[in-house]
């Protein structure tokens, strides 16, 4: 069964299973095939308006390398490794021939972040749509159906579709933040910032009594205890409160010699994000309330807020709000925001972008119970559409109909899972359970690219996913036809006996 061989391969005896060129039927073949690159270049030259400096990298090696890396779940580093040694990733990115050597350094995905919007990334979401839509019509065309009609009773084209609505949170990558703990970082800033100054003052001075030990001290007396006292924890917050505001004082003073200039921008920007955090958590302190309006919880990032949810794993959620619409496995990122919200107030709007793609409204939304507010059943009855869920008013007493309305219910909440697994794929597959980005516009840049290879790989899968259809069909009309056989037979054989 096993043959040893003692002659050792050699690189030059290795040959490429295509011959020297690529596979026609390779995933990123087929998949560069499918985005529109000509829709991203107009949005991608509006960050260079300047005709000065070296020419820069095209769209397609961009935002190429960003699907490359959410696709395949790497590093900057790993995905620029990937594509030095993959020649099918080097067509992709958009390179004439292979290359040894790195098409660029794995800091430029960063800038790449930064060019590539999300607004613009949401309008090539639109396009890959509309794509979508038009070949779709062209193959109902091609089998004689036709679509158009109205039969709700309203102006305009009828009710189709079924649009599913929901809203998720993407945790930012951030320690989970207690007060304690936010405030001894803050301080532990300071004390570099009142370092640097006290470098850069002319004449020199003598750096302050900070008392850096003692602060520490009790900072690890409350925050490494498991259990503790509302009385222990607010003696400590009072004392990690008054360490910061004597550093604040200093660096007040020492400002009047040395201008706050002489700070690195990273350094200046934790000073205002501290200001801030020290004002926030001194209120909450006085009045012993334990939330407020735009709540810093990280200094690095402090864009991000928190998020309640009310799961079991996890109550609050820090990072980005987001809600989504699918329509046919198709997922488009709806609203994407950095502040809680009600995502009940966007089912009109949701509905009416539903409209403008697809040129009529659903004939059915499928939606959480935040979504069931009487100004929105009303404002779907108008229109003809059916919102899931349990219906207001008592239940009919008549059995068949209660017994039919049960099972509706049962199949919309069947149908409203699908989000539930898109939700499921973009945190487990993809980077959506812990945005790595630090900047508060990279992060929606992820989000976006997340999506967008979602649905790239939900249009690639789309012959599959018809032939599983037609499959399907096929066997409804066995299943009809042996049923209608059996109770054929049943009906003869009663007769007979008779």
């Amino acid at each position: 069964m096993y043959q040893p061989k003692f002659q050792q391969l050699t690189f030059e005896n290795f040959h490429l299973p295509f011959g020297g060129k690529l596979d026609p039927e390779n995933r990123w073949v087929k998949l560069a095939d499918v985005i529109p690159w000509h829709v991203a270049e107009t949005m991608y030259a509006k960050n260079f308006l300047s005709k000065r400096g070296a020419p820069a990298l095209t769209v397609r090696m961009a935002l190429g390398s960003l699907i490359i890396k959410e696709k395949l779940g790497l590093s900057d580093i790993e995905t620029v490794e990937q594509i030095k040694e993959n020649p099918y990733l080097q067509f992709f990115i958009g390179l004439e021939t292979y290359q040894q050597a790195a098409p660029f350094d794995s800091s430029m995905l960063t800038h790449f972040r930064k060019r590539l919007k999300h607004t613009d990334l949401g309008a090539l979401q639109e396009e890959l749509l509309q794509r979508h839509l038009a070949e779709e019509r062209k193959r109902a065309e091609d089998r004689g159906e036709n679509n158009d009609g109205d039969e709700d009773g309203n102006d305009g084209p009828a009710n189709k579709g079924k649009l599913i609505v929901d809203a998720t949170c993407a945790p930012a990558d951030i320690a989970y933040p207690t007060d304690i703990g936010l405030l001894n970082d803050a301080r532990e800033k300071t004390e570099r910032i009142i370092d640097k100054l006290c470098e850069m003052h002319p004449e020199g001075v003598a750096k302050p009594r900070m008392s850096r030990r003692t602060a520490r001290k009790d900072f690890l007396a409350v925050g490494m205890k498991k259990s503790l006292s509302r009385k222990a924890l607010r003696k400590g917050l009072r004392k990690q409160l008054s360490y910061l505001r004597r550093n604040l004082q200093y660096i007040g003073g020492l400002s009047a010699s040395v201008p706050l200039t002489v700070l690195s921008k990273h350094l200046y920007r934790d000073l205002l994000v501290i200001d801030e955090l020290y004002r926030q958590q001194l209120e909450m302190y006085k009045t012993e309330k334990k939330s407020i309006s735009d709540r810093i919880v990280s200094i690095s990032q402090p864009h991000v807020r928190p998020i309640v949810r009310g799961k079991a794993a996890a109550k609050t959620e820090f990072g980005m709000k987001l809600s989504i619409s699918v329509v046919d496995g198709i997922s488009m990122p709806e609203r994407m925001s950095w502040n809680a919200y009600n995502e009940g107030c966007d089912l009109v709007r949701d509905i009416e972008r539903y409209r403008e793609r697809y040129g009529h409204y659903p004939e059915s939304v499928h939606a959480d119970k935040i979504y069931r507010t009487l100004a929105n059943r009303m404002w779907c009855k108008e229109r003809g559409i059916r919102l899931s869920g349990v219906p207001l008013g008592r239940p009919p007493k008549d059995v068949e109909k209660d017994r039919a309305r049960r099972r509706q219910i049962r199949e919309d909440e069947g149908v409203r899972n699908a989000v539930e697994g898109k939700f499921g794929q973009a945190k487990r597959r993809y980077g959506l359970a812990r945005v790595m980005a630090r900047l508060a516009e990279s992060s929606l840049c992820v989000v976006s690219i997340t999506f967008l290879v979602m649905n790239l790989d939900r249009l690639l899968a789309a012959p599959f996913l018809r032939l599983f259809e037609w499959l399907l069909l096929e066997l409804d009309v066995i299943r009809n036809l042996f049923k209608w056989s059996s109770s054929r037979a049943a009906i003869e054989c009663r007769s007979a006996m008779t």
